[in-house]
């Protein structure tokens, strides 16, 4: 295989101890599969060569304790560089990098850095030095350490601040739900109970025309019952004739008769017949009677009188 993808080169041939040479192999790509299988190689020599990045994977190589990139072309380090916790020394010189990662602040062992010949932000350059001797490249290691801690600081607390603004807009956001609910709730209520009284009203109104129209249905029928009543004759009170009436009728009708047949046998010819010959004798006895009645009652009067 090439050496530009470092593929099949023959690492262990190159292991010396614990120290891994692969400087000036021309790599574009570094064989972190390969180093994975040596974890011996706690020191690692990539300087020289055309890498312009570093996998993520690359970080998976936290048995490294040196490594040395420098002359290369690398523009940026992996985002979870700081997971070599065990890297003491790190050579970056003359690269093309700019800043490094916030997770480098976790590299609390590393004690040597060289950051020299780098395009680096002029605040980070300030804090890593020239690192021309031994001494200035441990205190770059402690500065730009110091450095990005406080840069891990600073974005630990605008993430809190963030987060802490994001539940504080959490907390309004579900305030303000529970309150659209509860007007919503009130909205419903309010609007159940004027549904309810409009209902009772309609019940109301439809029982108050049904009672109307009974009354005027029977007004009208009440009406229409008069004429027919009036129309006829009043008629006078029916009595039941009482026993003394039919006496009385019933002597009536033979007092006539009496008259009657008195009548035919005082002037008619039948007057010498045998029943008006009886009844012309009675009639005179009865007259005598009468006046006899008379005279005895002028008699009782007149001695009263006296």
């Amino acid at each position: 295989m090439s050496r530009g993808s470092g593929k099949g080169l023959s690492l262990k041939d190159k292991l010396d101890g614990n120290e891994l040479d692969l400087s000036l192999c021309d790599l574009n790509e570094v064989p972190v599969r390969e180093l994975a299988a040596l974890p011996k190689a706690t020191v690692l020599d990539l300087s020289c060569n055309n890498l312009i990045s570093l996998p993520s994977d690359f970080c998976s190589l936290m048995h490294l304790v040196k490594l040395d990139l420098s002359k290369n072309r690398l523009q940026q380090l992996p985002l979870d560089f700081g997971r070599l916790v065990n890297l003491q020394h790190l050579d970056l010189l003359n690269n093309r990098l700019v800043t490094l990662p916030v997770s480098f602040a976790q590299l609390k062992n590393l004690k040597w850095l060289d950051l020299k010949d780098n395009p680096l932000d002029p605040v980070l350059a300030k804090v890593a030095g020239d690192c021309l001797d031994e001494k200035q490249c441990k205190q770059a290691a402690v500065k730009v350490l110091q450095h990005m801690k406080a840069i891990q600081s600073e974005q630990d607390r605008q993430r809190q601040r963030k987060l802490q603004a994001e539940r504080e807009m959490e907390k309004k956001r579900e305030a303000e739900q529970r309150a659209k609910e509860a007007q919503e709730r009130e909205l419903r209520k309010r609007e159940k109970a004027e549904e309810k009284e409009r209902r009772r009203r309609e019940y109301d109104a439809q029982k108050a025309a049904k009672q109307e129209m009974e009354k005027k249905t029977k007004k009208e029928t009440v009406h229409t019952r008069k004429p027919a009543s009036s129309s006829r004759p009043p008629q006078p009170p029916r009595h039941k004739p009482s026993w003394s009436r039919s006496v009385l009728r019933v002597l009536l009708f033979v007092l006539f008769c009496i008259l009657c047949t008195l009548a035919a046998c005082k002037l008619t010819e039948l007057q010498h017949q045998p029943l008006c010959v009886s009844v012309n004798t009675l009639y005179e006895d009865v007259v005598a009677a009468l006046q006899n009645h008379k005279a005895l009652q002028n008699m009782l009067q007149h001695n009263s009188q006296q």
